[in-house]
């Protein structure tokens, strides 16, 4: 694979490591970025080796919840521009899709597409008169509908920008709430240790052994470490490892068992998120319709 100024830029802003370092590390990687910043954790180049990726693209998102609290739908609609979302024909838009979702429990986007609204339209033909009339690209990103028979529903927005739907056991509707808003401030990865892949697990595992290998420590020093390092990591990304935002002295997973509960599962978008923006060069774009 060919290293691309791109890729170096990339690692880069991913990394906070020098370009020729990034350079460096692709080669030995064969510009495979993922193993790059393996190797730049595992060496401790990386000053912040993150997946959360560059937010692209704007819109809204937009949780509606049926009035039993048994069924809800949570999408996320894009545009091109923050100024778009702000205006009246884009809200309501979304708002309707909202509606809708909830209503059809829709199972993909391509289906959901399709499924007429009230005015008669369709799903799309909607968001095309919606393009006609704001100039804009707009696109039904993704969605998903969230039921439950026993449990309640606990949903949170931050903003127009971060919404979550949690599934939660017995029927405590103001836990499900504060659950749902740390979901939105901690972004946990899956509910409990059990959810994360061996995949994952192994590929951590072998990047702190890397990294205690060059402390110099004995070996039974190492692997205390090692398994200290790996109980750290599965508090960070699991729902029930992380401090509970309200009460940062217990564990999510320690504050459903004392209620006798259990989170059942939880949704979370973020608008943009893992979308890469396109950036574009002034000066380029000035040069190319200079030599035109």
């Amino acid at each position: 694979m060919v290293i691309t100024a791109a890729l170096v830029k990339e690692l880069r802003e991913r990394t906070g490591v020098g370009m020729m370092d990034c350079k460096k590390a692709l080669t030995e990687t064969n510009a495979d970025l993922e193993a790059a910043i393996d190797l730049m954790r595992a060496s401790g180049a990386a000053k912040a080796a993150k997946k959360a990726g560059r937010v692209a693209s704007e819109g809204l998102v937009n949780v509606t919840i049926s009035d039993d609290n048994k069924s809800a739908a949570i999408l996320e609609v894009n545009s091109e521009t923050d100024f778009v979302t702000k205006g009246q024909p884009f809200i309501d838009f979304v708002n309707c899709l909202g509606k809708l979702a909830l209503k059809n429990k829709p199972k993909s986007v391509e289906t959901f597409l399709t499924q007429i609204l009230g005015s008669g339209e369709t799903v799309d033909e909607a968001r095309e008169g919606i393009v006609a009339k704001i100039g804009e690209n707009v696109s039904v990103r993704r969605l998903q509908h969230v039921s439950t028979e026993n449990g309640v529903l606990g949903a949170y927005k931050h903003g127009d920008r971060i919404a979550v739907l949690i599934v939660l056991s017995g029927q405590d509707s103001s836990l499900a709430k504060d659950i749902a808003m740390h979901v939105a401030a901690s972004r946990p990865e899956c509910v409990s240790e059990k959810q994360l892949s061996n995949e994952l697990l192994e590929r951590e595992k072998a990047i702190f052994i890397e990294q205690a290998k060059e402390s110099g420590k004995p070996d039974n020093i190492i692997e205390k470490m090692i398994v200290g390092r790996m109980k750290k990591f599965v508090n960070e990304v699991t729902l029930y490892g992380q401090a509970f935002i309200k009460d940062p002295d217990t564990s999510v997973g320690e504050l459903v068992k004392s209620k006798n509960v259990e989170v059942e599962s939880f949704v979370r978008f973020e608008v943009g998120e893992g979308i890469e923006k396109k950036e574009d060069n002034f000066v380029e774009e000035v040069m190319a319709q200079a030599r035109d």
